[in-house]
């Protein structure tokens, strides 16, 4: 009897040890779940999360001062749309608002009407229609080529692309890829070759191919070294000379630039005479208000905009919804 009372005992014991363990580790497993479940600060509710919050509390009363006008064109200009566009838009808000109108909403018709008649894209027509893509290291420039080969190759146009970034190794790695993928035609050298030439080869090789668009690759370079800067002016010559014309100069800019996306607008474009913008990385919290600015000073109007990572993510520019996003 008392080997099965102590073999009952010992049972027992067992059994509570174990529930005791079993709760522990199930304490420690579920703390996560409840971490995770802690829910995140919401917005204030009735409130945007872009300009529109502050431009509402410029408002607030359904009144505007002086006072209201000067605090909106700071927050213009703090979102990088620049003084003179700043100055633009307020006027036009001016004159469009009424109480109870809401001045988000005015605000956001303002900035698209600045964007009212510009040329928006349209893929290049002759054979080869020529498209540059130049800006400085760091934009997205090698991916904006990329999803603008698959775009035109979803149209049903042939593409080629030319290589002329030969600084940079794994340009040329990235292009391939992209070639690859939309099945684009590629034009390439070794590593340190002459960046005109390859851009001369890839029209002789466009033309005897008969491709409707050759897009030319070019190395990112900082718009404050003039020679880099002219050695730029230097593949567009050979372009103009081999094909007769180039149809499009595309500079791409990043959302995330700040004012100093107007001097890299101004650069370029003296030095290559931009046709039109491509507002890349707007696919994070970034508003790309500089375009507004670079449209206002140099009257250079955005053709594509990138919004994600994605081949299908490069989309024609639509002004309204641009200036709803921006204002949140």
């Amino acid at each position: 009897m008392e080997i099965v009372f102590a073999v009952v005992v010992l049972i027992v014991l067992a059994t509570v040890a174990g529930a005791v363990v079993l709760s522990r580790r199930e304490r420690r497993v579920a703390a996560p779940e409840r971490a995770v479940s802690t829910p995140r600060a919401q917005p204030i509710a009735g409130r945007g999360t872009g300009l529109a919050a502050r431009v509402r509390d410029l408002f607030r009363g359904g009144q505007a001062t002086e006072e209201t006008w000067a605090g909106l064109e700071e927050t213009l200009i703090r979102a990088d749309v620049g003084p003179a566009a700043a100055r633009t838009i307020v006027q036009g808000v001016r004159e469009s608002w009424r109480s109870p109108a809401d001045p988000a909403t005015v605000l956001a018709d303002q900035i698209a009407s600045l964007f009212q008649g510009d040329d928006g894209w349209v893929p290049p027509g002759g054979s080869p229609g020529i498209v540059m893509v130049v800006g400085v290291n760091g934009t997205g420039k090698t991916t904006t080529i990329g999803k603008l080969a698959h775009r035109l190759a979803e149209e049903g146009r042939t593409v080629s692309v030319a290589a002329s970034d030969t600084f940079r190794a794994a340009a040329g790695e990235q292009l391939e890829q992209w070639a690859a993928r939309s099945g684009a035609h590629l034009v390439a050298q070794e590593r340190g070759a002459d960046p005109g030439a390859v851009a001369f080869d890839a029209v002789q090789a466009a033309r005897a191919r008969g491709t409707d668009v050759l897009i030319v690759d070019t190395a990112g370079r900082l718009h404050t070294r003039n020679p880099l800067m002219q050695e730029l002016a230097k593949v567009k010559r050979v372009l103009e000379k081999a094909n007769g014309h180039v149809d499009e100069v595309l500079l791409v800019l990043d959302a995330t630039t700040g004012q100093n996306g107007i001097a890299q607008a101004r650069a370029f474009t003296e030095t290559v005479g931009v046709t039109g913008l491509v507002l890349a990385k707007m696919d994070g919290t970034a508003k790309g208000g500089i375009v507004i600015a670079v449209r206002e000073e140099l009257g250079v109007p955005v053709k594509l905009v990138g919004i994600g990572e994605g081949p299908d993510d490069l989309v024609p520019f639509d002004p309204h919804r641009f200036a709803l996003g921006l204002v949140g």
